[in-house]
């Protein structure tokens, strides 16, 4: 009988290799010595992703945390998201702008409120394990929402205030200025055409997103770290896989007949 997983095995550990190929090595990315090349989705601050996006990918793949669907990592310390086919594989990385605030959580509330009435102290981009799908939204665009309860979404980058600069942050080289938003997920309108559009529609899927201040295992119960890939710092971690109860969760928006007022 052959092994079901070997097939995303072998997709991930292409992902790798690529990966290798594009940026030479993780210590060489970190210490400045290598030029990373241009994606062919991104905006120019190509680089490496973190061990523990690689983890990730690699458990949800090997783990079928994913289910089936097509799934995106978002790392918000690195301010970029990885986006994967429902085989598992890899289709493309791109920058992002994410919420104004630092936190993992968002307010209980937040997503009825009207955009201006949230303080700032909220505009969060909450972690976590989301079912996504495609929706309408106020200014009747679609939207991807990740969390429909909370109206997070990703959508291409809102240019409505060019005070915010919101298109230089995103292609500028470095994270630190990428946070903007009321806890929305903003791409590029490039990106969101080529990627993230064609990956997600007819099909829910998994959204990732990674911590910035809790452990990942507090976000992630069932994630564990497997061989393979040299677990880091505070995420090396051991024990036995097993499935998360949340893996049949309803589709984000199955019930939105109407539309969260966050979508900016």
């Amino acid at each position: 009988m052959s092994d079901p997983t070997r097939r995303p095995r072998a997709d991930l550990a292409l992902w790798l290799s690529l990966m290798l190929v594009a940026w030479p090595s993780l210590a060489a990315a970190r210490t400045g010595t290598a030029k990373a090349p241009k994606s062919a989705h991104a905006a120019p601050k190509a680089q490496a992703p973190s061990d523990t996006v690689t983890q990730l990918a690699r458990w949800v793949i090997t783990t079928d945390d994913h289910s089936g669907l097509p799934f995106a990592i978002i790392d918000k310390v690195a301010a970029r998201v990885f986006v994967f086919r429902a085989d598992g594989r890899f289709l493309g990385d791109g920058p992002v702008l994410l919420g104004l605030a630092r936190g993992d959580n968002s307010t209980p509330g937040v997503g009825d409120r009207e955009v201006a009435a949230i303080p700032r102290d909220e505009r969060t981009t909450p972690a976590g394990r989301f079912v996504a799908s495609f929706g309408a939204a106020a200014s009747d665009r679609g939207v991807l929402w990740v969390d429909y309860p909370t109206a997070i979404s990703m959508h291409p980058v809102d240019t409505s205030n060019p005070k915010e600069r919101r298109p230089q942050r995103l292609s500028s080289p470095t994270p630190r200025d990428n946070r903007i938003t009321h806890g929305c997920i903003n791409v590029s309108a490039d990106f969101y055409r080529k990627v993230v559009r064609p990956t997600f529609t007819g099909t829910s899927g998994i959204v990732y997103i990674l911590p910035e201040d809790r452990r990942i295992q507090e976000v992630f119960p069932a994630f564990r770290v497997l061989p393979g890939v040299d677990p880091a710092g505070e995420f090396r971690t051991a024990g036995d896989l097993r499935r998360p109860e949340d893996s049949s969760l309803p589709d984000a928006a199955a019930s939105a007949t109407s539309v969260g007022v966050r979508a900016k």
